[in-house]
C-alpha cells in the first residue's frame, strides 16, 4: 500500500484525513473523539504556521547560529562542558588508570553484578527506558572512536568466567578513546576536551540527522515525507550510503549497511528497541506532512516538510522534558521555563555523558516483550528455532535480518509490549546482557558495559563522586556507608568490597560506580543534579525552542496545543494501537492499565547470549597475500630472464653477422679428403666431426672439416696398434689406444664404415709391418677406457708439477692431486713422456716454433720423439738454478746443430728468427729482418762467419740481469714457484727496488745508462727510494693515510656528504614526524614501524630521484667544468654519483615496498575506525570495522597501481642497466632507460594520490627537472642537424676511422667525448666516442673499434661494396661535446696518461693538442706528459703509432716521454722474451727507434708497474704537489692505476689525482 492509497483510506473511514493504517472499522467512541481533538488542534497550528510563514526562521541541522552570539555553540563538534575541571594522570590527557584505580571489569562483577527480574520500584515501562536512549541520543554522541586512535583496552582479571574461562591471563576487552579537539590537551592549562559529534540542542538531530547532507539522505523530496521503505510507514533500509552506524551483529558476525534502516540517529540500529523509537517519530512526520499537504496543497515540499519537521520537533521536546523526564528522575521537575536566555551554554557535560545519563542501563531488562491489541504476548523465535517468551537483549543487537520484527505490525507489537512491561529495578545491578554480553567489535565480539563506561569516565577525566559532590552543594560523605544508607543495610558487603577495591579512600570513589551505590528507586542526588542542570540548559539556552515567543516559531496557543500532546497521543496516531490499547502515561504502568505482563522477565526464562567470538581480519587472505609477494619478489628474476633472452638474441643475431661476413669474403672449404668420422672427447662434450686419412708417410692424420690438422699419429713409434671395437649400441664406436698420447675414440655413421677403416688400417699395419690388435668390448667400457685429451692432460700437469717440485723443492702436497686417476694411469704419470706438442703447449708456444724444435731436440737425448720426466729434469734444472754462463751456453747449444762449437751466419738467424716468432706477429717481416740484420753486426758477423760461445756470451755482457732473472714460464709453475719475481724484478725501464749486489754498483740503473748512451733525452724517472721518511708507527701511519684520503678525495666526500646527508635527513625527518609528531594521524598506535620506513624511503626518494638527472646534464656538465664549480664539484664523478643515487634510489624503492607490504598486512587487519583516521580521504568510520582486504590496497588504488608499475619498470631498468647485459645488448639498455620518462610520471602519480600526506615528489623534481630538460633541449637542437662524413678509412684490428665536418660553432677540448647515431642502421640510439682529433684541427675525427652489434653494423656500412651501393658516405648525427676528466691534464704540471687498447683515442687528441700548442709557444702549465700505453701488440692500433711518431717528430722540447706495453709476449724474464728483449735494445741502441713500433720510445714486454713508476715521479719531479693521471681502458687497468694511486697517496709526497674512463 502506497502512503496515498493509505492517506485515502485513513480519510475515508475518519472523514478528516486523521487516522493511518489498514485496519480503522473497529475504532471506538473515545478513540473518534481523541481523534477529532487532535485534528482541531493541528488545524489551528497549520493556520498559524501559514500566516507566520515569512517571517519565520528555520533552523539549521548542525545546530550552527543557534546562538547568534555564539554561533557554535550546541553545534555539533562542539566542546562538552565541564561541570568541574578535568581531571588527568599529567594534567593533560593521560587518564588515571591502574594500579591507582581498581581494574573496571572486576569493579563491574562486583558492582552491577546480581540477580536479574526484580521489577521498578516506580513501575516505570521499557518504553521508559528507551525512550530515555533516544533522548540520549539526541543531544550527544561522543562514542566514536577518536583520531589518532588511542586504546585503553581492559585488562580481564585471570579466570574470568565469562571472557576468560581458560584462566589465560592475556585477554584485553577493546576500548578506543572518544573523539576530542586537537587544539586541547597540549598543557594543564588547557587539558583535552572532548566534543560532541551531534547538536546538543533538543532539535530533532536524531529524526532528522545532523547535517543538511543526511537529512536530505531521508527526504523523498516529495510532498515534505521523509523516505519510505519496503511498507509506506516503514522507513528505507541502508544501500551504499555510510551515515548509519553500521557495527557487525555479535550472534551471527553480519556487517554492513545492508538491512539496517535509514534514520537520523546514527546509533538507531544499536538493538530494535532503539529502532523502534526512531520509527515512531519518522511515522509522526509523515503523518503531519501528509495532513498539511491535505491542508495546503499549494504549498511546496520544502514548507510542507519544514513545517512538519517544527511540529514533530516541539513535540519531541515537550515529550521529553514535560513527560519523560519528571517521570524519570522520580517526579524531579525543572523549575518553569524563565524563557530564553542567550547566554547559557547548552553544551553537553562529560559528567552527563559518561556517568548520570548513563544510569538508564540499571533498568535494562533481559529481554522485551511484544504483544498484539488484544493483549496476546507473542513467543519469539531463537536463532536455532526454538521459541521464548521475550525477544533476548543480549542477541538483538544490530539485527540485520529480524526473524521476530519483520514488518510495521511487528514494530507496533513491540512498541505495545514495551509499554505493558515493567522495567528492571532502578539500583547497582545490570543484566548480564550488558554486563557480560554487551556487543563489542569483530574482533572480540562481546564486552561489559559498565565496564566500559568506567573506562569512558577515566578516559574523559572525570573527578570522584567525592569532588563532584562537593561542586554540586550536596552534603559531603565520608565513608562508603554514608553514600547509601539503605543499602548499607540491606547489602553492607557490596559497599564494604567496593571500599576495598578503592583502598576504602572515597575520594578515589568514581563518578559512575558512587552514582549506582547511592541510586534508590531512581537516580541519586548527583546524577538527578546533573541531569537535571543538563537538560535545563538545553532549554533555557535554545533559541528554537517551542515555548520561546521571540523567535516566532508557535503562538501562545500553539504551545499550549502542543504542550497537551502526549507520547500516548503520537503512539496513537503512528500505530495501528487505539487509544485503550495503551495506557495514557505510556512510561508507567499501573495497576488497571491494560495489558499487563505476565511475568517479570529474568534471564534464565529467555534463550542463552550466545559466546563472545575472535576473528581474523587477514582469515583466508594469507595464501593470496603471500603468492603475492612472491610475485613481486620475482619481478627482478623475470627482468633477469628478459634480459638474458634479449642477450642471448643479439648474440645470435651478431654471430650470424659475422658468419654472413665470413661467407663473404671466403667461399666454404669442401671437406678434406679421407673416411669420415666423429671424435669423442668426453662425457659432456658433443661428438666433433673429423676426417682421418693415412697419409703417404704413414701417418695417420686427424682434420676437422675445414681440412686443418688436428694431430698426427706415427703409427710406426708404436710395438703394435691397439684397437677396441665396441660389440653393442649399432657397433659404431671404434678406440685407438696411443701410447704416450691420449686416446683416439672415434664414432662412425655405421658398422659398415667402421669395417672399412679397421681394414684399411689392417692394410697400414702390414706395410709397415707392425701388428694389430683388435678386441671387441661393451661401448661403455670402451668409453671408460678411453684416456681423453682432458686426462692426458691432467697427467701431464701433474708430471710437470712433480718436475718442478723436484727443483724448486716444492711441498710433495702441493705438487699436484692425483687422487682422482686410478692406479693404471697413475703409474702413466711416473711413465709419461712428453710429446713435441705438449711441450709447445707447457711453454705457450706453435708447435711448429723454431724454439720449440731447438730445445726439444736439445732435451731429446735418445732421441725416440718424447721426453722423458728425466730429461725434461736435465733442461729445467739449468733454466731454475743455472748461472747466466750455464743458461747462455744451453741457448748456444740448442741452435749449434752440428755440434762443432761454433754458430755459423745460418744458425745464428735461425736463432733469432726463432726469439722473434714468439712476438706473436708483433713484428712485421721487414722489421724481423732489420733486427736479425743489427743483432749479426752486434755480433761481429761483419768480420766473422761464426761465432763462438764466448763471443755469444760476450753479446749479453749488458743483460746479465735478465739472463740472472730468465726461467721457462711453464704452466703452473707461476702459481708454485716461492721465489716468484717481484714486480720491480720485472719492469724494464725502472730498476728494481731491492739491493742486490750487482745493483750497488751504480746509482742509475741500466735502463737509463742505455737510455743516455742512444741520446733519447727522456728524464730520468728513477731515484733510488728514501725508505726511512716513511717508517712511523701503525697509528701514525693510519692517522696519515686517513689524512691524505680526506685531501685526495674531498671534493667527493663533500658531495657525497651533501646527498647522502640531505637523503637522510628528509628520512630522519619524515621519521620523527610519523613516529612522534604525526599524532593526528594515528600513526604510533597502528604501523609505526611500517609507515615511518615507508614514509622515510619515500622522502629520499623523492630527493634522489630527481637530482639523480643532473648527474646526467651532459651539456651543463660540460659548461659548468670551465667555471669555478670545477674547484668545488668532482664532475669526473658525475656518472659514478649517478651510478650511486641510482643504486640507492632502487635499494630504497624495495625498502619503501618491503614498508608497505607490513603496512597493508597492518591496514588488512586493522579496524575500519583506525584507517578511517589514517586516510579520512578515503575511508569513513561507520562502525563496520572490517576493513578492506589486500588485493584492494594492491589492486584498487592509485598507488598500489603505481607502486607495482613503478617495481616492475625499474627491475627491467636496473638489470638491463648493469655492466654484463649492457655490454651484451646497448640498445636493451638504451631503450630501457628511457623508461625513466615512465618512472617519472608513475611517481608524480603514486604521489599524488595523497593517502597519508600532501604530494611533495613534484617540490623536489621542479628545479632539477628544468635544468634537465634545458640540458635535452640544446642536445636535441644538435641532433637535428646531419654531419657529412669527409672520410672513412677500415684500420687493422677492426678500427674505423671516421672523418667528418667540423660543425659551424662546434667548442671543444682535447679529451671530450661525442655521442654519435647513424639513422642508417635503422635505429637512432647514441653511442659514446671520444674524439680523436685535436681541436686547433678543421675536421673532427673518431677511432671507432669493431666490438659489438652496433659498431660491428657501423664497419660494415663503410666497407667498400656498401659505399658502393650508397653511393656516399653515411650521415651522421651528432651531440656534444661532453667534458670528461681526460680535458684537465692542461691543469697539471705532470702529467701521466695510460691508454690500454682502444682506450688511447682520448690520448691522440690531448697529445697532438700538446705538441700544437708547444709549436706556437702557447703557455700552458703542462710541461711534462708521460704516455703509457698497454696493447697485446701494437699492429693493434698502428694507427695510433702513427700519431705517436708524428708527435715524436714535432716534440722539439721533449715535453712527452712515450712507453709501449706489448702483452701478448711473455713476460720479460722468461726465456722466451729474453733474447728478444736483447734484440729490442741492440735495435734501438743502432738505430735509435724500436724494433717493434719504429717509435724512439722503448719497448716493454709485459704489463706496466705504476707503483714503481709512480715513486720514481715522486722523486724526480719533487717541486710538483699534484700530478695528474688519466687513465682509460678495460675496467681492470683503471683499476690497478686508481689502486697505485692510492697506495702512492698515502705518503706526503706528491699528490696523485687520477680521472678515468672504462670502456
Amino acid at each position: 500500500m502506497t502512503w496515498d492509497q493509505g492517506k485515502e483510506e485513513l480519510f475515508s473511514a475518519l472523514g478528516t484525513g486523521l487516522r493511518c493504517g489498514p485496519s480503522l472499522a473497529s475504532m471506538d467512541l473515545r478513540k473518534r473523539a481523541w481523534s477529532v481533538c487532535a485534528v482541531v488542534g493541528l488545524v489551528l497550528v497549520v493556520g498559524e504556521q501559514s500566516r507566520a510563514e515569512v517571517a519565520r526562521e528555520v533552523p539549521r541541522f548542525d545546530g550552527w547560529y543557534n546562538s547568534l552570539g555564539s554561533p557554535r555553540r550546541g553545534a555539533v563538534g562542539s566542546h562538552l562542558v565541564r561541570l568541574v575541571p578535568a581531571h588527568y594522570r599529567d594534567g593533560v590527557y593521560q587518564p588515571v588508570q591502574e594500579p591507582l584505580l581498581p581494574n573496571p571489569r572486576a569493579l563491574s562483577r562486583l558492582l552491577a553484578g546480581g540477580p536479574s527480574g526484580l521489577p521498578s520500584a516506580r513501575n516505570q515501562t521499557v518504553l521508559s527506558l528507551f525512550f530515555g536512549y533516544h533522548v540520549s541520543f539526541e543531544v550527544f554522541d561522543s562514542r566514536h572512536p577518536g583520531c589518532p586512535p588511542e586504546f585503553m583496552n581492559i585488562p580481564v582479571p585471570e579466570g574470568d568466567p565469562v571472557f576468560d574461562p581458560a584462566a589465560t591471563g592475556k585477554v584485553l576487552l577493546p576500548f578506543q578513546r572518544g573523539p576530542w579537539d586537537k587544539e586541547s590537551g597540549q598543557s594543564p592549562s588547557n587539558p583535552r576536551t572532548q566534543v560532541n559529534l551531534v547538536t546538543a540542542w533538543i532539535d530533532g538531530s536524531s529524526i532528522y540527522g545532523p547535517s543538511t547532507s543526511w537529512s536530505d539522505s531521508l527526504r523523498s523530496f516529495s510532498g515534505g515525507l521523509l523516505t519510505s521503505g519496503f511498507e509506506w510507514n516503514m522507513p528505507k533500509h541502508g544501500g551504499g550510503r555510510n551515515l548509519m552506524w553500521s557495527a557487525a551483529d555479535p550472534s551471527t558476525g553480519e556487517q554492513g549497511p545492508h538491512g539496517l534502516y535509514e534514520l537520523g540517529n546514527a546509533w538507531a540500529n544499536e538493538n530494535m528497541f532503539t529502532a523502534a523509537e526512531g520509527i515512531i517519530w519518522f511515522r509522526y512526520h509523515n503523518y503531519l506532512a501528509s495532513k498539511l499537504h491535505e491542508e495546503h496543497p499549494e504549498w511546496s515540499d520544502e514548507e510542507l516538510f519544514q513545517n512538519a519537521r517544527r511540529t514533530v520537533v516541539a513535540t519531541f521536546q515537550n515529550t521529553a522534558l514535560y513527560e519523560w523526564l519528571p517521570g524519570y528522575l522520580g517526579d524531579k521537575r525543572l523549575p518553569p521555563y524563565p524563557g530564553y536566555q542567550k547566554f547559557v551554554d547548552p553544551g553537553i557535560s562529560p559528567e552527563f555523558q559518561a556517568a548520570a545519563v548513563r544510569f538508564g542501563i540499571t533498568m535494562a531488562p533481559p529481554g522485551v516483550y511484544m504483544r498484539n491489541r488484544t493483549c496476546h504476548f507473542q513467543k519469539i523465535i531463537n536463532i536455532d528455532g526454538s521459541s521464548s517468551p521475550a525477544m533476548r537483549l543480549c542477541n538483538s543487537f544490530w539485527k540485520r535480518q529480524r526473524t521476530n520484527v519483520k514488518t510495521s505490525q511487528d514494530v507496533d507489537d513491540l512498541l505495545m509490549g514495551m509499554a505493558s512491561q515493567i522495567a528492571e529495578r532502578e539500583d547497582n545491578v545490570v543484566v548480564e546482557d550488558l554486563r557480560d554480553y554487551m556487543y563489542g567489535p569483530l574482533r572480540f565480539t562481546r564486552t561489559d558495559l559498565v565496564a566500559m563506561t568506567i573506562q569512558r569516565g577515566r578516559d574523559f577525566g572525570l573527578r570522584s563522586y567525592a569532588e563532584v559532590r562537593k561542586a554540586l552543594d550536596l552534603p559531603p560523605v565520608k565513608t562508603f556507608e554514608e553514600i547509601n544508607p539503605k543499602l548499607n543495610s540491606t547489602n553492607p558487603q557490596l559497599l564494604h568490597d567496593v571500599a576495598e577495591l578503592y583502598d576504602r579512600d572515597i575520594s578515589k570513589l568514581e563518578l559512575f560506580p558512587g552514582g549506582l551505590l547511592e541510586s534508590l528507586d531512581g537516580p541519586g542526588p548527583v546524577f538527578s543534579a546533573i541531569i537535571l542542570d543538563q537538560f535545563e540548559r538545553v532549554r533555557n539556552g535554545d533559541r528554537f525552542w517551542f515555548e520561546n515567543k521571540q523567535n516566532g516559531l508557535f503562538t501562545d496557543e500553539e504551545v499550549q496545543t502542543i504542550r497537551n500532546v502526549t507520547f500516548h497521543d503520537v503512539l496513537i496516531a503512528v500505530t495501528s494501537a487505539e487509544d485503550t490499547d495503551i495506557q495514557h502515561n505510556v512510561f508507567f504502568w499501573r495497576n488497571g492499565d491494560p495489558c499487563p505482563q505476565p511475568t517479570q522477565l529474568n534471564a534464565s526464562m529467555l534463550y542463552r547470549c550466545s559466546n563472545a567470538t575472535k576473528l581474523n581480519y587477514f582469515d583466508g587472505s594469507k595464501a593470496g597475500f603471500g603468492i603475492f609477494i612472491i610475485i613481486l619478489l620475482l619481478f627482478p628474476v623475470v627482468s633477469f630472464l628478459v634480459a638474458c633472452m634479449v642477450a642471448y638474441l643479439r648474440k645470435y643475431r651478431y654471430r650470424k653477422f659475422q658468419r654472413r661476413r665470413r661467407r663473404a669474403g671466403a667461399k666454404v672449404e669442401e671437406l678434406a679428403a679421407g673416411i669420415t668420422a666423429y671424435e669423442w672427447q668426453g662425457h659432456k662434450k658433443p661428438l666433433h666431426p673429423v676426417s682421418v686419412e693415412v697419409d703417404e708417410k704413414r701417418r695417420l692424420q686427424v682434420s676437422d672439416t675445414s681440412g686443418a690438422a688436428l694431430r698426427c699419429l706415427n703409427l710406426g713409434n708404436q710395438d703394435y696398434i691397439d684397437v677396441r671395437l665396441s660389440n653393442d649400441r649399432h657397433c659404431r664406436a671404434l678406440l685407438l689406444k696411443v701410447a704416450k698420447e691420449y686416446d683416439l675414440l672415434l664414432f662412425f655413421d655405421d658398422e659398415s664404415k667402421r669395417t672399412a677403416f679397421v681394414k684399411h688400417l689392417r692394410t697400414v699395419a702390414t706395410v709397415i709391418g707392425q701388428e694389430i690388435r683388435v678386441k671387441e668390448t661393451r661401448e661403455k667400457g670402451l668409453l671408460k677406457e678411453a684416456l681423453t685429451k682432458e686426462q692426458r692432460a691432467q697427467i701431464v700437469e701433474t708430471f710437470i708439477r712433480h718436475a718442478f717440485s723436484k727443483v724448486l723443492e716444492i711441498e710433495k702436497c702441493d705438487a699436484g692431486d692425483m687422487s682422482g686417476v686410478s692406479h693404471e694411469k697413475a703409474r702413466e704419470v711416473l711413465q709419461c713422456e712428453l710429446a713435441a706438442s705438449e711441450f709447445a703447449e707447457a711453454l705457450g708456444l706453435k708447435p711448429d716454433s723454431l724454439f720449440v724444435d731447438s730445445m726439444f731436440t736439445l732435451a731429446d737425448k735418445d732421441g725416440n720423439g718424447y721426453l722423458s720426466f728425466q730429461e725434461f729434469l736435465d733442461v729445467m734444472v739449468i733454466f731454475m738454478k743455472g748461472s747466466p754462463e750455464e743458461k747462455s751456453k744451453l741457448m748456444f747449444s740448442m741452435n749449434d746443430i752440428g755440434g762443432t762449437g761454433f754458430l755459423s751466419k745460418e744458425e745464428f738467424a735461425r736463432m733469432l728468427r726463432s726469439f722473434i716468432e714468439i712476438s706473436n706477429g708483433a713484428l712485421s717481416k721487414n722489421q724481423a729482418e732489420d733486427g736479425i740484420k743489427a743483432m749479426m753486426e752486434a755480433a761481429g758477423f761483419n768480420d766473422k762467419e761464426k761465432i763462438s760461445w764466448a763471443d755469444f756470451h760476450f753479446l749479453l755482457r749488458d743483460h746479465e740481469k735478465e739472463l740472472q732473472f730468465a726461467k721457462l714460464n711453464v704452466k703452473g709453475m707461476e702459481k708454485q714457484g716461492k721465489k716468484r719475481l717481484s714486480r720491480d724484478q720485472r719492469v724494464s725501464f725502472i730498476c728494481p727496488a731491492n739491493r742486490s749486489h750487482w745493483l750497488n754498483k751504480k746509482s742509475d740503473g741500466p735502463e737509463i745508462r742505455r737510455r743516455r748512451k742512444l741520446s733519447v733525452n727522456a728524464p730520468n724517472v728513477y731515484v733510488k727510494p728514501k725508505r726511512d721518511q716513511y717508517i712511523r708507527n701503525p697509528v701514525q701511519q693510519k692517522i696519515q693515510h686517513f689524512k691524505r684520503f680526506i685531501e685526495n678525495y674531498r671534493r667527493h666526500i663533500v658531495c657525497f656528504i651533501t646527498v647522502y646527508g640531505i637523503s637522510a635527513g628528509v628520512t630522519l625527518e619524515r621519521c620523527y614526524y610519523y613516529g612522534l609528531q604525526a599524532e593526528s594521524t594515528g600513526i604510533p598506535e597502528t604501523s609505526m614501524v611500517g609507515i615511518m620506513v615507508s614514509r622515510g624511503s619515500a622522502a629520499a626518494i623523492s630527493f634522489l630521484f630527481p637530482y639523480t638527472l643532473l648527474t646526467v646534464c651532459r651539456n651543463l656538465i660540460t659548461l659548468c667544468r670551465e667555471t669555478f664549480l670545477n674547484r668545488y664539484i668532482p664532475f669526473d664523478a658525475a656518472i659514478d654519483f649517478h651510478r650511486f643515487m641510482a643504486m640507492t634510489a632502487i635499494l630504497l624503492s624495495v625498502v619503501h615496498s618491503l614498508g608497505h607490504v607490513v603496512n597493508i598486512y597492518v591496514f588488512s587487519i586493522s579496524d575500519l575506525n583506525i584507517l578511517s583516521c589514517l586516510f579520512p580521504k578515503v575511508f569513513s568510520n561507520n562502525g563496520s570495522e572490517l576493513p578492506l582486504k589486500w588485493s584492494w590496497w594492491f589492486f584498487q588504488t592509485v598507488p598500489g597501481m603505481t607502486g607495482i608499475l613503478l617495481l616492475f619498470t625499474l627491475s627491467f631498468m636496473y638489470v638491463f642497466a648493469s655492466h654484463h647485459f649492457r655490454r651484451i645488448s646497448f640498445r636493451g639498455f638504451w631503450i630501457t632507460h628511457y623508461l625513466y620518462v615512465v618512472v617519472y610520471i608513475l611517481t608524480v602519480i603514486h604521489g599524488s594520490f595523497a593517502l597519508l600526506q600532501e604530494p611533495r615528489f613534484h617540490i623536489y623534481l621542479i628545479p632539477p627537472a628544468l635544468l634537465f630538460l634545458l640540458d635535452k633541449l640544446i642536445s636535441l637542437s644538435r641532433k637535428k642537424v646531419e654531419i657529412p662524413v669527409v672520410r672513412a678509412e677500415l684500420l687493422p684490428s677492426g678500427v674505423t676511422h671516421l672523418e667528418f665536418k667540423r660543425p659551424q660553432g662546434f667548442v671543444y677540448r682535447s679529451g671530450q667525448w661525442v655521442r654519435i647515431a647513424c639513422l642508417m642502421l635503422g635505429t637512432d640510439e647514441y653511442h659514446p666516442f671520444t674524439l680523436t682529433s685535436a681541436p686547433h684541427e678543421e675536421t673532427l675525427s673518431l677511432h671507432i673499434r669493431a666490438v659489438g652489434p652496433w659498431t660491428s653494423q657501423l664497419r660494415e656500412l663503410y666497407t667498400e661494396e656498401s659505399l658502393i651501393e650508397l653511393g656516399a658516405y653515411p650521415k651522421l648525427y651528432l651531440d656534444g661535446p661532453f667534458g670528461e676528466g681526460h680535458q684537465e691534464w692542461i691543469d697539471f704540471e705532470v702529467s701521466v696518461l695510460v691508454g690500454g687498447g682502444i682506450g688511447v683515442t682520448p690520448f691522440a687528441s690531448i697529445l697532438k693538442d700538446l705538441v700544437f700548442k708547444s709549436s706556437i709557444k702557447s703557455k700552458i702549465l703542462c710541461k711534462k706528459v708521460y704516455f703509457i700505453w698497454v696493447t697485446r701488440t701494437q699492429r693493434q692500433f698502428e694507427w695510433v703509432s702513427d700519431i705517436i711518431r708524428e708527435v715524436e717528430e714535432i716534440d722539439t722540447q721533449e715535453l712527452v716521454s712515450v712507453h709501449t706495453y706489448i702483452t701478448q709476449v711473455a713476460e720479460k724474464f722468461d726465456l722466451r722474451t729474453t733474447m728478444l728483449y736483447v734484440c729490442e735494445r741492440h735495435f734501438q741502441k743502432v738505430w735509435n727507434r724500436s724494433l717493434f713500433t719504429g717509435l724512439r720510445s722503448v719497448t716493454h714486454f709485459g704489463r706496466p708497474p705504476f707503483v714503481s713508476f709512480f715513486s720514481s715521479l715522486q722523486e724526480v719531479h719533487p717541486e710538483v704537489g699534484k700530478i695528474g693521471v688519466f687513465s682509460c681502458g678495460p675496467p681492470g687497468l683503471t683499476k690497478n692505476v686508481e689502486k697505485a694511486c692510492q697506495q702512492m697517496n698515502k705518503r706526503d709526497q706528491a699528490h696523485f689525482m687520477h680521472h678515468y674512463e672504462n670502456f
